[in-house]
């Protein structure tokens, strides 16, 4: 059985949780849901960092002691993860009696073994890091490169860590072993940061009251930026619990912000490395987020609360509160690939909200579930013997749960959601395409009741794949499916075809993710990023611009029904669009963006490439031998690597895109007018 250890930093509690905080957090839950469906032996620990010269300013501000100030912020940190439904096995706090007997008897080793030295320490200081930084480090002006603000030189009397002479050894650490810091620009970063030559570190503090004493002289405190660090062998047992530190250690992954990369990649390695312990397995730095693309900032009062932005989903929608949450740590997943920086804004939840989960996900449900409670008693129907539509549907429920799990299981939550969101795709054009209200039109039941098995067979297991991510959501779907089973107990195992129970008694509810009418005002607030630079039927399809010019040329206007007005244009403007009937040959996705697709298309004797925004509705090997309508005179554009080198026309169901189609079979090239 695998053992997985994960952490996020523990948190250092100046102040209360946001936006950047609760990422990583999701982050960190997302892999360890997902470990566990897999069958892994999981631990999960989350914390505050409660010392430091920052909380003693704080306290003093606030007119408490530093222990009554900690004691007042570190349960609202906790109260958010619980709100939130993390699933962390620990929580601990750095003031707890457990933490500070390991950090004193780790540092005593440390000093026994010669690694730490009494010496005069001199260099650029950041109170507000805590960290010193060498002149090589500094922005212009003297400033910390990460606060922007005027370090100081200090000088004083401290215990040193000789990091130097470990400078060889993480150097062939990091370069032999390359998943150890991740992404790989953080790796490079850190390459080259070591390369420079690493100086020894001032691992104590005479001026900082507020710290662990140093056990062998007790005027001086541990410096924070070390005795932090060792929480993550203090909450994994390695005194408490050897048998557990035994299990785990060092099969751990640190999930930090890039800004503490350092500390993590290169200062805890080498300490560990000092006092006889194993390095962690992996660094895994993830980026900044910024908000509507400015930086997070007290001054501009745009730190997003979580908890504040999951209620206005709430209440947007009308969705349950757990539901709302559920959205809104999937649009932090999906959004962005974990290792770059992101951008946050409320439109792009909204978007993800309607589009991918009320949609993609809810809709099926919502679309299935009143057939079988009308026409089967509320009861699953047979599965019936397999017909041809039946293997597109199935072969992609074969497929899904590696694919997802060979991205999720390795941090890329980004396109191993968007896994899952093809395979979403395949139901849904399954159902459209196999019509199970037509065969009971045509009173051929049994094959109507194989069509909702089916649907609802997809459902089941996307439902279980999206537990990780989805908590609380995916359990009322697995309510409304009647499924007697309880979904803790399903594991990935359990999501291959043929699990459900015909016969079994379904129980409808109201839809979880109830869309959200947008007026025109947020309608372009509650687009994504790439939204804003594909938007729209004609841009995601194409990659190219409108036929006729730009949209507010036109002048579009969004009318009381939902629709778009054009204004008009004359016969002669409208011929110079060249429309044109092209069978597709091929069709791949497009690497690293999981909307687009790239088709290889005939029109008469030429073959061309068009990259279309349908990943979501269409899967690849689905669009091969279709016949489809294209513009074929637009201006070459390049998407992600990839020259499109015309459009194709879809029609545009809120945010689903419906290919144009012949409805008799016509030679390719043929024109369309």
């Amino acid at each position: 059985m695998e053992t997985f250890y994960v952490t996020t930093p523990i948190y250092y509690v100046n102040d209360v949780p946001h936006i950047g905080h609760t990422y990583t957090t999701l982050a960190a839950d997302t892999i360890a849901r997902w470990k566990r469906l897999a069958g892994a032996d999981v631990f999960f620990l989350t914390g505050t960092d409660e010392h430091g010269v920052n909380i003693e300013r704080r306290a003093r501000e606030a007119g408490v002691p530093p222990q009554a100030w900690v004691d007042r912020i570190a349960p609202q940190w906790q109260a958010l993860w619980k709100r939130l439904g993390i699933s962390n096995d620990d929580f601990i706090r750095t003031t707890e009696p457990r933490h500070i007997r390991v950090a004193q008897q780790l540092f005593q080793t440390a000093y026994d073994r010669g690694a730490i030295y009494k010496g005069t320490y001199e260099g650029w200081y950041c109170s507000s890091c805590e960290a010193f930084y060498t002149e090589d480090e500094l922005l212009d002006g003297q400033l910390c490169p990460i606060h922007k603000r005027a370090v100081q030189w200090t000088a004083e009397e401290n215990y040193l860590f000789r990091l130097s002479q470990y400078r060889d050894w993480i150097l062939r650490k990091i370069e032999g072993e390359p998943e150890f810091i991740q992404p790989d620009t953080q790796r490079n970063e850190m390459l080259s940061l070591v390369r420079g030559g690493l100086r020894d570190l001032a691992v104590s503090r005479l001026s900082v009251k507020w710290g662990i004493p140093v056990p062998f002289d007790p005027q001086q405190t541990i410096y924070v930026w070390v005795e932090a660090l060792i929480n993550y062998v203090t909450a994994i047992g390695y005194l408490d619990n050897p048998a557990r530190y035994q299990r785990f250690w060092p099969q751990v992954h640190h999930l930090i912000g890039r800004d503490i990369t350092r500390f993590h990649a290169v200062i805890w390695p080498c300490f560990l490395e000092a006092v006889g312990l194993p390095s962690p397995k992996q660094v895994w730095a993830h980026g900044f987020w910024t908000v509507e693309g400015e930086k997070m900032s007290k001054t501009r009062g745009n730190f997003i609360d979580p908890i504040g932005e999951i209620t206005r989903l709430a209440e947007e929608s009308g969705a349950e509160w757990d539901v709302a949450a559920d959205a809104f740590r999937y649009t932090l997943l999906r959004e962005v690939p974990f290792g770059q920086d992101g951008d946050y804004s409320h439109g792009a939840l909204v978007h993800r909200f309607n589009a991918d989960l009320a949609n993609d996900f809810g809709n099926l449900l919502n679309r299935t579930l009143p057939i079988v409670e009308r026409h089967f008693g509320g009861q699953i129907p047979a599965p019936g013997a397999p017909e041809g539509p039946d293997g597109a549907l199935r072969k992609a429920a074969e497929e899904v749960p590696k694919a997802a799990g060979q991205r999720i299981g390795t941090f890329d939550f980004t396109r191993g959601l968007a896994e899952i969101w093809r395979f979403l795709g395949v139901a849904n054009k399954y159902i459209d395409e196999a019509a199970p209200w037509s065969a009971l039109k045509a009173g051929t039941t049994p094959r109507a009741g194989a069509i909702l098995y089916n649907t609802l067979e997809a459902l089941r297991i996307a439902t279980i794949l999206l537990t990780p991510v989805l908590p609380s959501a995916t359990q009322r779907v697995w309510e409304q499916l009647g499924i007697a089973a309880p979904l803790a107990a399903q594991r990935l195992a359990d999501a291959r075809w043929g699990g459900l129970t015909a016969g079994a008694r379904i129980r409808p509810g109201t839809p979880l993710f109830p869309r959200i009418e947008k007026t025109p005002a947020l309608a372009s607030a509650a687009r994504p990023p790439e939204a804003t630079k594909q938007a729209t039927l004609l841009e995601r399809s194409s990659g190219g611009r409108r036929p006729g010019g730009d949209a507010r040329k036109l002048g579009s206007t969004t009318s009381s029904k939902g629709g778009t007005e054009m204004s008009e244009i004359t016969i002669e403007e409208f011929n110079k669009i060249d429309l044109r009937i092209a069978e597709v040959l091929a069709a791949k996705r497009v690497a690293g963006a999981d909307k687009l697709l790239e088709l290889r298309i005939k029109i008469g004797d030429t073959t061309r490439t068009l990259v279309a925004g349908i990943a979501q509705q269409y899967a690849p090997e689905a669009l091969v031998g279709r016949k489809i309508v294209v513009v074929a005179n637009l201006q070459p554009r390049r998407l992600r690597g990839v020259e499109s080198q015309g459009m194709l026309l879809a029609a545009n169901d809120g945010d689903r895109a419906i290919l144009l189609a012949p409805d008799q079979d016509v030679p390719s090239g043929l024109r369309v007018s």
